[in-house]
């Protein structure tokens, strides 16, 4: 059943962006500041548009000047103002002031709600498309303690206008779901796409907090973006917390393994740690300025039929008791990954992979959609300083070890393989235990399914504790 909120008017259900903010307007109860920085003064406008916007605005403030900006919300330390930092900023302090001007006692059935965003729009040089902040925190209770939705998008329109108009779009999505949608957040997150396309603008970040989103786990919510096309990556840190991936990756030397990781393995651990000996002995990469990432693929979440929630939460908390931080994306292919890496750093990347994927990179079959087949994919794949650390594959009946050095790829393939590998683009990982070179964490999942022992020690050791303690893994996938 649809929510309902007390003060509601009788409107007909279509739901055009005039008719969600008219059927607010027309509440008496629903009462809150706009507070719009930057390029983004357009959702309030479509609140004045309408009509009757006195019964719902309290207030709203537009402030281009960084000095008003920050006499109003305090200076920003780094002078960055399209920051989640600000943008929580300005929604407390709007909350603050209207809940000290607007009494309870003359307005006991109010719900008060402050709107903010700070956002850049596309520069004239057409050179950077433009970012931005928005939120909301609001109540659905009078006294109610206040809930709070907060995403973060990216512009891909190039004209400044059209983006404002895009935004007051979503943002008065943003308002209406979180009166009328907030009991289902999914669909909350695709409404918020009403009226736009995918095309327009991408949420690559969104967090629920408070009271009425106590059973939202972000880290779904982030798996949402992807799985609906809103994003091609998402972040989220040890701690469980989604982030912004562009705040993890500016300017930063990156490590990246990709895997299933269901559950991660001791040889993922290893894989990870002799690579990043490797890497960090390389030049110009700063440890204190190199990041870490665990990515797993949509297509490995999807790889036994439909993403179990329960499988893909349990594999996440894992990885976040292990302290990685976690990517998911839809990028099949290596080359993807490492073009979105670029948009935020040029400096060293590494992608530590084992023989099996590395030898499936050669294959022409996944690039036939490119114009310039294999060398095209090669030729982004391997941008600037990237390397490849190969992980050996031991041959169960025979014992034999692959490396790069006796490794078979297609003959016509073998003159690029040797170019890459002649310039140091491909390092072997020498340092391994071959104790765990037959561990596969398809068989470690079998085992824990299946309700067999034998699997403990092949797992990092907080894993295999926090797998026994919670149960994970004991129902496999839906076939």
């Amino acid at each position: 059943m649809a929510i309902t909120i007390k003060g509601d008017k009788e409107l007909d259900n279509t739901y055009s962006i005039r008719n969600k903010v008219l059927r607010i307007n027309l509440n008496e109860n629903i009462y809150g500041a706009f507070a719009e920085i930057g390029a983004g003064q357009e959702t309030v406008r479509n609140f004045f548009r309408v009509g009757d916007a006195s019964g719902t605005v309290a207030k709203t403030l537009s402030a281009y000047s960084k000095d008003f900006s920050d006499a109003i919300y305090g200076v920003e330390p780094q002078g960055r103002y399209v920051t989640e930092t600000r943008l929580k900023r300005m929604l407390a302090y709007e909350t603050e002031l209207m809940e000290e001007r607007i009494t309870r006692e003359k307005y006991p059935d109010k719900l008060f709600f402050t709107y903010a965003n700070t956002v850049t729009t596309i520069d004239f040089a057409k050179k950077y498309k433009g970012h931005g902040w928005l939120g909301i925190r609001f109540q659905t209770h009078p006294e109610e303690a206040y809930s709070e939705i907060i995403i973060h998008v990216q512009f891909h329109e190039t004209n400044a206008a059209l983006q404002q108009i895009t935004l007051g779009t979503m943002g008065v999505n943003l308002i209406y779901g979180a009166y009328y949608q907030h009991d289902k957040p999914k669909k909350l997150l695709k409404y918020l796409f009403d009226h736009l396309h995918k095309d327009q603008i991408e949420i690559d970040t969104i967090n629920f907090t408070g009271p009425v989103f106590e059973e939202v786990d972000n880290r779904l919510m982030s798996l949402e973006l992807v799985k609906n096309g809103m994003t091609d990556a998402v972040m989220f840190s040890p701690k469980g917390q989604n982030i912004l991936p562009a705040n993890v990756l500016y300017k930063k030397n990156i490590l990246t393994l990709r895997g299933s990781f269901r559950p991660v393995t001791r040889v993922n651990m290893s894989m990870l740690e002799k690579s990043l000996e490797l890497f960090l002995n390389e030049r110009k990469v700063d440890k204190d300025k190199t990041v870490v990432i665990f990515e797993i693929t949509l297509s490995n979440l999807k790889a036994e039929g439909e993403i179990d929630e329960k499988d893909f939460m349990d594999r996440a908390k894992l990885l976040c008791a292990l302290g990685q931080t976690v990517m998911i994306s839809n990028f099949q292919e290596y080359y993807k990954v490492v073009e979105y890496f670029s948009q935020f750093t040029s400096e060293r990347m590494g992608l530590t992979m084992g023989v099996n994927t590395f030898m499936d990179i050669f294959d022409e079959k996944y690039y036939r959609h490119l114009s310039g087949g294999i060398l095209e994919a090669f030729g982004k794949l391997f941008f600037k300083n990237l390397k490849v650390y190969l992980y050996p594959l031991k041959d169960r009946e025979t014992g034999a070890i692959t490396t790069s050095e006796n490794l078979k790829v297609h003959p016509r393939m073998q003159k690029l393989f040797k170019y890459f590998k002649d310039n140091g683009r491909v390092i072997d990982i020498t340092d391994y235990d071959p104790e765990i070179l037959d561990i596969y964490s398809r068989e470690v999942f079998q085992m824990i399914s299946e309700g067999k022992s034998g699997w403990e020690d092949m797992l990092p050791e907080e894993t295999t504790i926090m797998i026994k303690e919670n149960n994970m893994f004991q129902n496999p996938f839906k076939q």
